[in-house]
């Protein structure tokens, strides 16, 4: 595969992202290999994520994906519509896991994604997801964080073991385009720190010609971004929240199925990845797109716009949210899962994950 290739399609990337983004029915634009008749092949394409294709005949010219844009060619895939992943299962005592049900008292249930320690306080915490541990922004630091989830039957006084300790905001916009206001400074398109595009693809290095699937499947799906965007769109760069343990003790440093997580690294296009999650277990999978620019579903109304995500074959369900996943073969964490559709899972690379959140594995 040719490098300069490759930085051609990202640039092209860079300038007509804004544009394809407003097209009905796109739901993403990220970089990965041509599908041809539903087959991954080695060469590279600007991939243009629609939640349904339709027939030609049935868009109208504005809404048409170019074969080609700004020198890189274009393919056109079907992944649905993708939401924040949350659903209902078991409690774990003495010893609590990584990999299981856990949730803010408010919400249904996630996954207890790891646990991490404070950059600057060594401080061990659980690391999930915003809309997991945070209720979306809707809760308040120190409040109460249920081993199992509530719609495993977690409860209080009897399964809160821990409190929210910090998160980071979600900035949602709604199906109009508008929503609740950008900050004066919005991020770069292709932020900078943990997910540094060169640094990522230098990493590339032996590319698989083709990318294995997987049998498991996803219950949620994708919405599609306005037509015409009424305000700026702000750019998430993660979901995630930390919960401060009752009593650490309690919590083991692995991964049900898997083993403690030695370190981070970068995704890299049809590397074979792994996780265990609440509702799904243990499931493999395979990284399909990267430098993924999504809108996902929180709820009937909100959206949210992530910007340098990975997509990966489907390997996870509702409830799956907050789950690490892990290279397939090592113990290395390459990213936090948190939104997913029947098509396709989606997950932040860890290392923008730890610099954000301030955490070590």
């Amino acid at each position: 595969m040719s490098m300069d290739l490759l930085r051609q399609t990202l640039e092209a990337q860079r300038l007509a992202q804004a544009d394809l983004l407003r097209r009905r029915g796109v739901v993403g634009v990220a970089v990965g290999f041509r599908n041809y008749k539903e087959e991954v092949t080695d060469q590279i394409a600007l991939a243009v994520l629609v939640q349904q294709k339709k027939p030609i005949e049935a868009l109208s010219a504005d809404d048409l994906v170019p074969a080609d844009v700004n020198g890189a060619r274009t393919d056109v895939i079907e992944v649905g519509r993708l939401e924040a992943l949350i659903n209902p299962r078991d409690r774990y005592r003495p010893n609590i896991p990584a990999g299981v049900s856990i949730g803010h008292y408010k919400v249904t249930a996630g996954t207890l994604g790891a646990i991490v320690f404070d950059k600057h306080t060594g401080e061990p915490l659980i690391l999930s997801n915003n809309h997991v541990l945070a209720n979306s922004n809707e809760a308040e630091v120190g409040d109460a964080i249920l081993q199992p989830g509530p719609t495993d039957h977690g409860v209080r006084p009897d399964d809160v073991v821990a409190k929210l300790h910090r998160f980071e905001m979600l900035r949602f916009y709604n199906e109009s385009g508008a929503g609740p206001s950008p900050p004066t400074t919005s991020p770069p398109l292709f932020p900078a720190g943990g997910c540094d595009i060169v640094e990522l693809w230098a990493t590339v290095g032996n590319l698989f010609g083709r990318i294995s699937g997987s049998s498991k499947r996803l219950t949620s799906v994708l919405r599609a971004t306005p037509h015409a965007e009424a305000t700026p769109i702000y750019a998430n760069r993660v979901d995630a929240a930390l919960a401060r343990p009752n009593n650490p003790m309690l919590f083991q440093q692995a991964i049900a199925e898997i083993g403690r997580p030695t370190g981070a690294k970068l995704a890299q296009l049809g590397m074979e990845v792994r996780k265990q999650g609440r509702t799904t277990g243990y499931t493999e999978g395979a990284v399909t797109l990267m430098n993924a620019t999504v809108d996902v579903s929180y709820g009937e109304d909100l959206q949210a716009r992530f910007v340098g995500q990975v997509i990966t074959t489907p390997m996870s369900q509702g409830g799956d949210s907050g789950a690490l996943i892990i290279e397939r073969g090592s113990l290395n964490a390459v990213g936090l899962l948190f939104a997913g559709s029947r098509r396709a899972t989606i997950f932040t690379p860890m290392q923008t994950v730890l610099n954000v959140m301030e955490i070590n594995l």
